[in-house]
């Protein structure tokens, strides 16, 4: 059986010095298409009091931050730990989703005390933009032929021949189009709820639909991190629990 055969380099440009990978290019328009969603929500909502590139500085430092300490700590220990320059090496790669998303929750709290606006509000909205950046982040994992799938015969098998001649399921775009329903699901909420829909539920739903789907799409996943528990779920698949139950308490909880 033929199966598709991906080869791309996951340089985009190489001036030498400088090289812009397809992984940059997906992460910028990630924070460049949450930028402009958020503008709209705030213009819609008359948020005009909002600083948006103090707000954005602080979700990019804060998502990185964390998304490396993350991997780091969680996913490669050892390594991490016995060669501690490594961590600040983020351009060599390995960004956890779960510790981004820890990381933009935390400062985003911080700049909500800083600049007195409601965390819940930030959030909620900020939910929306966060799912398409999901579903583009992961198309830039699938353009730097990582986070591999399990082996399969499926007719839609993708060979990352980067990485091995082994058929494989595509999961990064597994995920990036489940991120993307789940961004239109929220955006349809909010554009029929608005300013009425209840504090902190937008983002419990959030919650719950990511790191649900998370928690299905890690079983056609190879194992990610460098040690391995005595039991079936996976390093990301315990990290999502927790994330999950919050979100239920977000959307359940009385005002």
């Amino acid at each position: 059986m033929d199966f598709f055969v991906w080869n791309t380099d996951p340089i985009l440009i190489d001036f030498g010095l400088l090289k812009i990978r397809w992984y940059g290019l997906f992460f910028a328009l990630a924070f460049i298409s949450g930028y402009y969603l958020f503008e709209q929500m705030c213009r819609l909502e008359k948020k005009s009091d909002i600083n948006l590139d103090n707000l954005l500085i602080y979700i990019v430092a804060g998502t990185v931050v964390g998304a490396r300490l993350f991997h780091c700590f969680f996913y490669d220990p050892q390594y991490y730990l016995s060669n501690p320059l490594k961590i600040i090496a983020v351009w060599e790669g390995g960004l956890a989703s779960h510790g981004g998303g820890l990381g933009a929750l935390i400062s985003l709290y911080i700049y909500s005390k800083k600049n007195k606006e409601p965390f819940f509000w930030l959030v909620d909205r900020l939910s929306i933009p966060t799912a398409l950046a999901g579903a583009f982040i992961r198309t830039g994992n699938f353009f730097n032929s990582e986070i591999a799938g399990t082996k399969t015969l499926v007719p839609w098998a993708v060979v990352f021949i980067r990485n091995d001649n082994i058929p494989r399921h595509p999961v990064q775009l597994y995920e990036a189009f489940s991120y993307f329903v789940i961004f239109l699901v929220l955006l349809f909420i909010y554009k029929i709820r608005g300013k009425n829909i209840k504090s902190g539920s937008l983002f419990g739903i959030f919650l719950v639909t990511i790191f649900s789907a998370r928690i299905f799409l890690e079983f056609f996943k190879s194992v990610q991190s460098s040690y391995n528990f005595d039991f079936f779920l996976s390093t990301g698949q315990i990290l999502s629990i927790p994330f999950i139950l919050a979100g239920f308490y977000l959307v359940f909880r009385k005002n």
